[in-house]
């Protein structure tokens, strides 16, 4: 195992699937299993449930009268419009409008929130914004996040918490597992119906083992971290510094992408000002050096992380992402592409150094549940 200075009490189990606990966000983190399948547990997700512990995600708690201050200076979005219960997914930048990490922001009272996000500098732009401000940030490595994906996750859960059903897409609620204090939310990273149940981490490994026990029958099976990177491609859902010029660094230039070029322009709230690269947001808009854009490749052969693409005999862009769904027969690729690639039917070349040449052709995204039915179905 990477060193590590978080760890998952659930790391146990973990290794007892096989795995190796590799580092993530500074957290032992089971990006793979030696038993299983990462394919069906893709399968599981699309089509009954899985069970993944993605602990490793950085949860800050913001709380005191200027809290929702600090969330809007750090963040894209208008927080003052999030009641308690709800939540929503925004966008950090730094003062070039570069993007810096993105993160779900939930409201938990009038002046508590909690923002929740990955490995990229969204702790470091909170603890900035509250400089000299009355407010506490605490980072919370005991609270625990257990997801539950996929359709038959609702019909699991129902069985144990009362209302679940009605939860909306991005609400939360405070309630009871197995008489086990939790807040469930109805949010995740997979394009399905499902639900992040966050606990602490001394109650982790009793909800870990009761779901799986009692959700075998209904095809519930742990899940390890990259099956996430199956569902995601098909979802367009990007994974910082994966999808980033952090992992493809320019020529010219350092690191540090635009929402525009990233489609994550959607995060900002529409007429925001006064958060963190604001003006520099608005004053790169339609400067784009490349645009994150899918690709539908010919075959089953799956391209590696880092396949160039080319256009003709010229390399215009790089493929961050690929899988193939046997589930939903197509193969496809996240790729980071020129500007006037960003359309349906350009035809380019993927160069994989294990299948040679593939063809492809551009094509908008998500592939999957376009019209996002799915994750946000209702009853």
């Amino acid at each position: 195992m990477t060193a590590s200075w978080r760890f998952s009490a659930l790391g146990d189990r973990h290794r007892a699937l096989g795995s190796d606990l590799e580092d993530w966000s500074g957290m032992g983190t089971a990006w793979s299993y030696a038993k299983g399948d990462p394919l069906e547990e893709y399968l599981a997700i699309r089509t009954k449930a899985g069970l993944m512990d993605v602990s490793g995600l950085k949860k800050v708690h913001i709380t005191g009268a200027a809290a929702s201050h600090v969330i809007d200076r750090a963040t894209t979005r208008n927080v003052e419009k999030i009641m308690p219960g709800r939540s929503v997914y925004a966008a950090m930048l730094n003062d070039a409008g570069k993007f810096v990490d993105d993160c779900v922001i939930y409201r938990t009272g009038p002046n508590a929130w909690m923002v929740v996000h990955g490995s990229g500098g969204a702790h470091e732009q909170l603890t900035m914004a509250a400089t000299g401000r009355d407010v506490s940030i605490r980072f919370d490595d005991n609270l625990h996040d257990l997801s539950l994906q996929g359709p038959l996750a609702v019909d699991y859960l129902q069985q144990h918490v009362e209302g679940i059903r009605n939860l909306n897409y991005f609400s939360h609620m405070q309630t009871s597992l197995f008489g086990l204090p939790v807040m469930i939310s109805r949010t995740g990273y997979t394009g399905e119906r499902g639900y992040e149940i966050f606990c602490r981490g001394q109650d982790a490994p009793a909800i870990w083992d009761r779901i799986l026990e009692e959700g075998a029958s209904m095809g519930i099976i742990p899940c390890r971290f990259t099956t996430l990177d199956l569902l995601r491609t098909e979802s367009y859902l990007l994974f910082f510094p994966y999808d980033n010029s952090e992992m493809y660094p320019f020529d010219d230039e350092g690191p540090g992408d635009t929402l525009w070029e990233l489609g994550l322009d959607f995060t900002v709230s529409p007429g925001k000002t006064g958060f963190r690269g604001a003006e520099e947001h608005y004053r790169l808009k339609g400067r784009e050096r490349f645009k994150i854009w899918g690709l539908v490749l010919e075959g089953t052969n799956v391209p590696g992380n880092g396949a160039p693409v080319y256009r003709g005999d010229q390399q215009v862009g790089v493929v961050t992402q690929a899988m193939y769904s046997p589930l939903n027969k197509h193969n496809i690729a996240i790729a980071r592409l020129p500007v006037d690639c960003a359309n349906d039917g350009t035809r380019l070349t993927v160069r994989c150094g294990t299948h040679g040449d593939i063809a492809a052709t551009t094509h908008s995204m998500p592939f999957y549940d376009v019209e996002k039915k799915r994750r946000t179905a209702k009853g």
